[in-house]
């Protein structure tokens, strides 16, 4: 085919480089070359060069998006960021917000909404977020005639209410008069793919009417750089893209009379892109036990199909039993019987400490390959608090996993994550790992801050990271570790590490607490409750609060303690107090890594 010349001869480029754009230029649509058109006039603006007279673009009418999010682990605020520029291709000037930050307000401010709402354990907000929703949810939030939304939930198919927040906000900002541009989507942990498909028709539904004069598509750039800080911020190596990491150490810190086995591993990489902070958490993609998968295989008729068990090995979730799953499982077999668990309170009795092998032996039918992993979700990765400093271990990551093993219904459970770092891998062999990053639990920018860290178990472990990385910079601010767990002998985690940095004076001070020392039971927040005087000079001096561990026991006791210490001051106003650590909280000086 003959390519007709665009540029003329005495264009200002090389001979050689007019032919290339002509070539190039030849293909082109017009809506690409009106495109190009506002591209070079905007890039020619950005360089104070003004623009170009054979292409200046007219402004194109560009409507405002909120765009609000309710993360705990940092998925829906990730969400939120790439919805952002997303919606700059859409004609729309998108701003985002953390549900922690708004007050109602801004719903009523908005004309167009987007919210990414996360649910976390039972149906609960993130914990971030417990104001906000709760203020939407009451009598006093505005109404919200001529808002128009659309509403994406995260959730996990494993918990009863699925999705349950961003059903609700869903259903209230239609309640309050907005109205709903995109219908709500719910997703479980596979969330990524379904996500960004969500997100492009979403926004295009929200986008403004095209406008265009008959000079040509106008077309908006950001040259301010946004968009790139976002993408600089993307971790390169995610759940589907993860790193292969060779296990360098993996030391069980438990003595050999404890009934806890914790598992200190190290892991070596040789890539830069491979980047953490402390505070930030470390996903490991681990494989099913194959037992557990030969034995499931054989419970459907399954049993000799060695490729399936490998398949099933590496990337699905045999464990998991969910309502989703049941009633999934009920169409497939047509069984009446499973359909009855979906009515009334028999799938949560049902349910109980069970798992999907459970299921398949009180219901037997034979599946086939396709209808079996059709009931399957795809395997998660876990995540656990990064134990080292990146400017301590130059090429490492350290983690502290707790193994998990337990007995129900005359079975032997395991843990699919810390049984397979703990069990079925050895120094020399690699795991598959990537990076969430976690902005809500950082050490301060200032390096002489006091920072108080609380935590039990396997809940020490960021705390292991903000010393090193302390040391590292060599950052002077007093610090102060409260530990608890079950008997000193055994289960004093990095024990030696922590005397170290109590003799250098990089650790300023550590209370523990040994529940099982004692008749009585001694946790973390007595420890707290005794120190009390102490706590609250420190926080008088500045120091920044921090609690790692389970969110329902240790976390939640801790919480209501700090409360007690801090409403002494206002003579026991337990309000004043909750109050007051709420305001720590808005200020970044109180934050929680909690699961």
């Amino acid at each position: 085919m003959t390519v007709t010349p665009l540029l003329p001869r005495n264009a200002p480029f090389l001979p050689e480089d007019i032919d290339m754009l002509n070539k190039v230029v030849a293909r082109t649509t017009p809506q690409q070359r009106s495109w190009l058109a506002g591209f070079f006039a905007g890039f020619e603006a950005a360089l104070g060069g003004g623009a170009l007279p054979a292409a200046a673009p007219v402004a194109k009418p560009r409507a405002p998006l909120t765009i609000l999010y309710a993360s705990e682990s940092g998925n829906s605020e990730a969400l939120a960021n790439k919805a952002k520029k997303v919606a700059q291709k859409n004609g729309l000037d998108a701003k985002v917000f953390d549900m922690a930050d708004a007050d109602l307000t801004l719903l009523a401010k908005a004309k167009n909404l987007v919210v990414y709402a996360a649910t976390w354990g039972e149906g609960d907000p993130p914990s971030r977020a417990a104001d906000f929703y709760q203020a939407l949810m009451s009598d006093k939030a505005p109404r919200l005639d001529g808002v128009r939304f659309a509403v994406l939930a995260l959730g996990d198919t494993a918990y009863v209410n699925f999705c349950g927040v961003g059903k609700a906000i869903d259903a209230r900002l239609e309640e309050l008069g907005a109205s709903r541009a995109a219908d709500r989507v719910d997703l479980d942990l596979d969330y990524a793919k379904q996500a960004a498909e969500w997100t492009e028709g979403a926004l295009a539904k929200l986008a403004p009417p095209e406008t265009a004069p008959a000079g040509g598509t106008v077309v908006h750039v950001d040259f301010g750089g946004a968009a790139g800080q976002l993408d600089d911020d993307e971790p390169q190596f995610t759940d589907e893209r993860p790193l292969e990491a060779e296990i360098s150490a993996l030391v069980n810190l438990n003595g050999t009379g404890s009934t806890r086995e914790t598992w200190h591993a190290e892991f070596a990489f040789d890539t830069p892109a491979f980047s953490y902070q402390p505070g930030d958490a470390i996903g490991l993609v681990p494989e099913n036990d194959p037992l557990l998968v030969d034995e499931l295989l054989k419970t459907v008729g399954l049993g000799s199909d060695a490729a399936l068990l490998l398949k099933l090995q590496k990337s699905y979730d045999v464990t998991t039993l969910s309502r989703s799953l049941v009633e999934n499982y009920a169409k497939v077999t047509g069984r009446g019987d499973v359909k009855a668990l979906l009515e009334g309170e028999a799938y949560p009795k049902f349910a109980a400490d069970r798992q999907l092998i459970d299921l398949f032996e009180a219901y037997p039918e034979k599946l086939t390959a396709d209808q079996l992993t059709g009931l399957l979700r795809p395997l998660p990765g876990r995540l656990y608090s990064v134990a080292s400093s990146l400017k301590a271990h130059p090429g490492e990551a350290h983690l502290l996993v707790g193994a998990v093993r337990w007995e129900s219904h005359g079975k032997v459970r395991k843990g699919v994550s810390s049984t397979y770092l703990g069990e079925r891998r050895k120094v020399g062999t690699t795991a598959r790992l990537y990076v969430k990053p976690n902005r809500h639990f950082r050490l301060p920018p200032d390096g002489h801050t006091p920072i108080i860290m609380i935590g039990a178990g396997t809940g020490v472990a960021p705390y292991r990271a903000f010393v090193e990385e302390r040391v590292a910079t060599g950052s002077k601010g007093k610090s102060w570790l409260f530990f608890g767990e079950r008997n000193f002998t055994n289960d004093f985690l990095y024990q030696l590490e922590w005397q170290d940095y109590l003799g250098s004076g990089d650790l300023s001070r550590i209370d523990v607490a040994f529940s099982r020392d004692q008749p009585e039971k001694i946790y973390v927040q007595h420890r707290l409750w005794e120190r009390r005087a102490e706590l609250q000079n420190w926080l008088q001096d500045g120091a920044h609060l921090y609690v790692c561990g389970d969110e329902k026991g240790m976390a939640k006791d801790v919480d209501a303690t700090l409360v007690k210490i801090l409403a002494e001051q206002a003579k026991g106003d337990e309000e004043a107090g909750r109050a007051k650590l709420k305001e720590l909280t808005k200020a970044g000086r109180y934050q929680r890594d909690v699961y």
